[in-house]
């Protein structure tokens, strides 16, 4: 038997791993150069080293998982043409379509996503590649006044990242307040440690620039208002309360959403959510295209690394145990 594993991130590797070590085929298909997903290009150096992964990828080589880098589905290779390959297929793409800021002045250079910025930092700082983005500015912190936008994990690790890379200063717009932020609070204190300044219950209205690059952002100050249904505070403006804080680097860190594959990968029957994520089994993953399986954060929405891995063993059992139900059956 053998499967297709669509994503090289911790869920598709974890799958790989304990299918390959019950003697199954396994070939991975991935958009990258390196293996790993967000381990590799979008976790920092140092909260992940980088040695870790690149070790745990050789070994899965070594035991005998094909992988297929710089590939991508509906363009290299057809999803079609990967199910005819291969006896199940598991979707373990991830997601990487980043949440965009549509507002005034959003197209002046020096605005960037995070997942952009924090690719290209760790591309440099971990595997001393050459990035002419890096090169040339775009995506380098060095004497710069970075703002980032956004309070989860992502813009903790854009703001620590800035920092290490020289940083002018470093000021982190939130719009509500310490207590309600997404991201790690040890995190949090880590980043102020540094030299960190964020700026909570504080929005972007608009960006300013001189001769097309990003020189402010327009801020409009909140406060919380009433609880919701799920008890949380809305922000609300505080009007005449708008000001300008100045930058040179603005990096985008609202989160993530699901690429749409249907249209991507021409599968308008892959069954997917409103949200785009793809309509899964909670334990097997199992999608109800036959033999066709999803795990991680493409079925979940962005969440956390452990809960990837999880979900691409629980994955790999289901699919060993179909393999070995059909061995039985064709026995008898």
């Amino acid at each position: 038997e053998s499967v297709g594993i669509i994503g090289a991130g911790p869920g598709g590797l974890a799958a790989a791993d304990m299918l390959r070590k019950a003697g199954v085929q396994v070939t991975v298909y991935d958009r990258y150069d390196r293996a790993g997903g967000l381990l590799t290009y979008g976790i920092p150096g140092f909260k992940l080293e980088k040695e870790i992964v690149m070790r745990r990828n050789a070994l899965l080589a070594e035991g005998g998982v094909t992988f297929v880098m710089n590939c991508n589905i509906g363009e290299d290779i057809s999803f079609e043409e990967i199910r005819a390959k291969h006896d199940a297929v598991i979707i373990a793409t991830g997601v990487y379509k980043s949440r965009d800021l549509n507002m005034p002045g959003s197209g002046a250079t020096g605005i960037v996503k995070a997942i952009d910025f924090l690719t290209a930092s760790n591309r440099v700082a971990n595997f001393g590649d050459t990035v002419p983005e890096y090169e040339d500015g775009t995506f380098n912190a060095k004497g710069k006044k970075v703002v980032v936008i956004g309070g989860g994990d992502t813009a903790m690790d854009c703001v620590r990242t800035s920092v290490r890379q020289g940083a002018e200063s470093v000021k982190c717009l939130y719009r509500r307040d310490r207590a309600n932020m997404p991201g790690s609070q040890r995190e949090t204190q880590n980043a102020e440690e540094e030299g960190v300044i964020f700026e909570w219950l504080s929005a972007p209205k608009g960006f300013t620039d001189e001769a097309g690059k990003v020189s402010g952002v327009m801020v409009q100050k909140m406060r919380l208002g009433q609880p919701d249904a799920s008890g949380r505070q809305s922000p609300e403006v505080i009007e005449g309360a708008d000001y300008v804080e100045d930058a040179d680097l603005v990096i985008k860190a609202l989160g993530f959403e699901p690429e749409e594959l249907p249209t991507l990968w021409d599968q308008p029957n892959l069954p997917v959510t409103r949200w785009g994520t793809i309509k899964a089994e909670f334990r097997t993953g199992a999608t109800n295209l036959d033999g066709v399986y999803a795990v991680g954060d493409i079925v979940r929405g962005a969440s956390l690394v452990v809960w990837a891995i999880k979900d691409g063993r629980d994955c790999a059992e289901a699919i060993i145990e179909r393999f070995n139900t059909k061995a039985a059956v064709a026995a008898e």
